[in-house]
């Protein structure tokens, strides 16, 4: 057995590098120092025309909550009328979203937030610089009201189980912003924005939005593009003026979180064909260039989040989550996460196991095992944590099957939606923590992936994160992901027969057709299972 620890958290979420984009500071807010001269005799203007006039000066006309208003004297004083008020943009215009004594311009803060359906990972962004200071991460809370997405919008369906869903993920995330917050030694009042970036049923359930049309036909969502609103309607922790924007999806299974992902990638800014994918709790995947984008997107990602296989577990301390079979031997070596004993099988090591099974001819091309049997023993229980053999079944196979299948049929069918066969794709973009960390050949080996130049694969780790980033520090940003939103092609899978035929023929490993597949076909003939 061999070990490696990841860094971070059980679910570490990193953003690539290479999607980090340089963006001049222009965001969701601003912080402006105001000298304002103190009242006299000779001018005893109210406080409030003061600091109005010290902000016209400033160029900026906004809007003066009645909240913030009520402090102005204490303020004012207690600054010496030196204070510096942080505005918050809503559109085209600008709301006070708090003023301080004395100057804070230097500590300006904005929150990040990606809501996914099983983590939640918010980020601390310095907005004067665009840097990322600090990440926090934990479980969407909304677990223990269902795994998956379907249970959940069925739970959100009544008030009771909608007001529950809210509750759930407003505790997450205002957790990590909690956290962020005491880390960094930061006021209550010193976050001057967020954006949330998440799918459209996570971003109903915050919202408290009613679900229940997202997964019944015409599949017609309360909304795509919620907009901005303020902290205090939102729910976050941070002030109630604070604007809080939320990024706009395409249709109920392709939300803002696939938008920034696209932003962060720039494949829409690029003239070659890319396909990018995000398989999670659901899979989704764009496809298209700078001139034209097409969307899906189904649950596709169930098997791989630890609940549908027998061994099955998050990606947490002691799954294991790279494995090898010696063809000749059937001899197992395998990784686990942190260099514990292994307690059970993650996505990337049930996605590693499957590959493994049929390049060692364990498994035929159907997922089938060869010799009749139902089980294969990973770990034996003696040295498990559990104490208990930790297996992949034939049960667990044909669920991973399926995932892979839907996939295919997936990808299959927006290529025939705009006519281009597998080959005309040139680059590929694996999304979030399932893309950060599957095996790219084990991928391409099962047909999970197609089969590229692996130089021409970008892994982009939290893209969804990384946009949401972007867009709270550039107006511009925020523009060209709602004008991007606004160019995507939706197709509802749900809806079409032709999507369900093409699933029913595409569990076969890596594809029923070969030639989609040359250095898969070639590792079958070096080991001759041709």
């Amino acid at each position: 057995m061999k070990t490696r620890k990841r860094e971070g958290l059980a679910h570490p979420i990193i953003v690539a590098s290479r999607c980090r984009r340089r963006v001049k500071p222009d965001g969701l807010s601003r912080k402006v120092l105001l000298s304002v001269p103190p009242p006299s005799l000779a001018d005893n203007r109210a406080d409030r025309e003061r600091v109005a006039e010290g902000l016209v000066g400033n160029q900026v006309g906004l809007e003066i909550p009645l909240d913030i208003l009520r402090e102005f004297p204490s303020v004012l004083r207690q600054g010496n009328w030196q204070v510096t008020a942080t505005l918050g943009r809503y559109r085209d215009r600008w709301r006070l979203a708090g003023l301080e004594p004395g100057d804070t311009t230097a500590r300006h803060f904005g929150l990040a937030i990606d809501l996914g359906t099983t983590t939640v990972v918010a980020y601390l962004v310095d907005m004067g610089t665009g840097r990322v200071l600090d990440t926090a991460a934990g479980y969407n809370a909304q677990i223990a009201l269902g795994e998956d997405i379907l249970t959940r919008i069925q739970t959100g369906s009544a008030e009771t189980g909608l007001l529950s869903l809210r509750e759930a993920a407003l505790v997450t995330v205002n957790g990590l912003i909690s956290q962020l917050a005491q880390n960094n030694h930061i006021p209550p009042a010193g976050f001057a924005a967020a954006v949330v970036a998440g799918n459209t049923s996570m971003i109903h359930f915050l919202l408290g939005l009613d679900p229940a049309r997202i997964c019944l036909a015409p599949y017609s969502p309360a909304a795509n593009r919620p907009g901005c609103f303020s902290a205090g309607e939102a729910g976050l922790a941070i002030p109630p003026n604070a604007p809080v924007y939320f990024l706009p999806g395409v249709g109920s299974y392709v939300g803002g979180d696939i938008v920034a992902g696209i932003l962060a990638s720039g494949l829409h800014r690029r003239s070659e064909i890319s396909l990018f994918v995000d398989i999670g709790t659901n899979g989704e995947m764009v496809l298209g260039n700078r001139d034209w984008l097409v969307a899906c997107a189904g649950a596709a990602g169930p098997a791989l989040e630890g609940g549908v296989a027998g061994a099955g577990m998050r990606a947490e301390a002691g799954a294991i989550e790279r494995v090898s079979i010696d063809p000749d031997s059937g001899r197992v070596s395998y990784v686990t996460i942190g260099g514990d004993k292994p307690r059970g099988l993650c996505g990337s090591g049930l996605v590693d196991s499957m590959a493994e099974l049929l390049l060692a001819g364990i498994i035929d091309r159907s997922g089938r095992f060869r010799d009749g049997r139902r089980s294969f023993s990973l770990v034996p229980a003696a040295d498990s944590a559990t104490g208990r053999d930790i297996t992949i079944t034939q049960t667990d196979l044909n669920n991973l099957l399926r995932t892979k299948g839907a996939v295919n049929a997936a990808l299959e069918y927006l290529l025939e939606s705009v006519g281009l066969p597998m080959q005309a794709i040139e680059r590929f973009y694996a999304a979030g923590a399932f893309g950060q960390y599957l095996p790219l050949e084990s991928a391409v080996t099962i047909g999970l992936y197609p089969d590229l130049d692996r130089r021409r694969m970008v892994r982009l780790g939290n893209s969804s994160g990384e946009g949401a980033r972007l867009v709270l520090i550039s107006r511009r940003k925020l523009r060209e992901a709602e004008e991007l939103a606004g160019k995507i092609t939706y197709f509802e899978l749900n809806a079409s027969d032709v999507f369900m035929q093409k699933f029913v023929g595409s569990r076969f490993l890596p594809h029923t057709d070969l030639s989609l597949f040359p250095s898969v076909r070639e590792k079958f003939a070096k080991r001759g299972l041709l």
